[in-house]
């Protein structure tokens, strides 16, 4: 009976199938048995000597045998053939066994937004951040800075669309969107890129780095402000740290104050870095204009909060001592300033 004729060449293959070790194996393999002189081969072709109504009967059964047979072997070739890969792959890794070496670093201002990103996370604050291209609404009339407001003479804007779209000069927009979009309370800081029409040179550049914070919450006052922002001087430049607060004005914020650092370049003597003062200015902060709190449409007889914005640039160039603020922009890996003072 060919069925039994088929069975007896399916165990066959199996067999066969089971010895095989390698891919080239199953060549053979094959050709024994579905080739063109192949035993299923011909065990298929005794069909057609079958009677008409056995042949009808009997076709499917040996069709299915035959489809039996064909996964069996194409199930064997596949594992084979994956088997080989895996010696080839293996044999390659062999051959490389040298150690890359290490390319890059991260800059230092990525390095030192994730340094300060870390304290505050772990004094329970958010990382927020907001559109570099700014509608003039974020970016001043929400900070209490209305169009006819002598603050603006302050910062010289870079506009995109005269009067309402612009690159943010400061990163107290996102403070306004946040106030906007959240209900207190609520403790964020944002770290970016902003950008002024300045006079590039070692101490001021076109385009800086800001980081953001605001907090609002029911009760706060100038002592946790101060709180807040020593603890980062602390952890970023150590317990030793010479640190000053100045009275400043901020149309966002009253009282308004002004972090100096003593400069880390003269220790106070005066340089052209700190331009002979013995001080640097690292950023802006106070207390929250109740006005801004209503344009959020928060309630200041309920909520208050302080928000600051550090000069991140220099916060950069004192950690790492770097003396000139255009090369952290340039391409010298090396962060060497300029020798040459007009060189931009």
């Amino acid at each position: 009976m060919p069925e039994n004729k088929m069975k007896i060449l399916i165990d066959s293959l199996r067999r066969d199938l089971l010895s095989a070790k390698l891919i080239n194996d199953t060549e053979k393999i094959w050709r024994q048995y579905f080739g063109g002189s192949g035993s299923i081969k011909l065990a298929l072709k005794e069909i057609k000597n079958l009677p008409v109504a056995e042949k009808k009967a009997k076709a499917p059964l040996m069709q299915r045998l035959n489809q039996e047979a064909l996964d069996l072997f194409k199930e064997k070739e596949k594992s084979l053939k994956n088997d080989k890969l895996k010696l080839e792959l293996e044999a390659g890794a062999e051959e490389l066994n040298y150690n890359l070496p290490k390319i890059g670093h991260l800059h230092p201002i990525s390095q030192t937004i994730r340094e300060m990103n870390k304290l505050f996370i772990s004094m329970g604050f958010s990382i927020m951040d907001g559109p570099e291209i700014e509608k003039d609404e974020y970016c001043f009339q929400r900070l209490n800075v209305p169009i006819d407001h002598p603050a603006r003479d302050m910062q010289d804007t870079i506009y995109i669309k005269e009067p309402n779209f612009l690159l943010r000069t400061q990163t107290s927009s996102v403070e306004a969107r946040v106030m906007e979009n959240y209900k207190p309370p609520f403790k964020i800081v944002s770290p970016g890129r902003v950008y002024r029409n300045e006079n590039v040179n070692k101490s001021n550049h076109f385009i800086f780095h800001q980081y953001q914070g605001l907090v609002v919450v029911e009760k706060t006052s100038m002592k946790d402000l101060f709180g807040t922002l020593d603890v980062l001087f602390k952890k970023m430049y150590g317990s030793e740290v010479v640190v000053r607060y100045r009275n400043k004005y901020y149309p966002e914020v009253e009282p308004g104050v002004g972090p100096d650092m003593q400069c880390f370049n003269c220790h106070g003597k005066g340089c052209s870095l700190c331009k002979g003062i013995g001080w640097i200015e690292m950023g802006g902060a106070g207390i929250i204009h109740p006005d801004v709190l209503k344009m959020a449409g928060i309630d200041p007889k309920k909520w208050m909060g302080f928000a600051f914005g550090l000069g991140l640039d220099r916060w950069v160039m004192a950690k790492y001592n770097i003396t000139d603020i255009r090369t952290l922009l340039g391409g010298n890996l090396g962060y060497k300033y300029y020798e040459n003072e007009n060189t931009i």
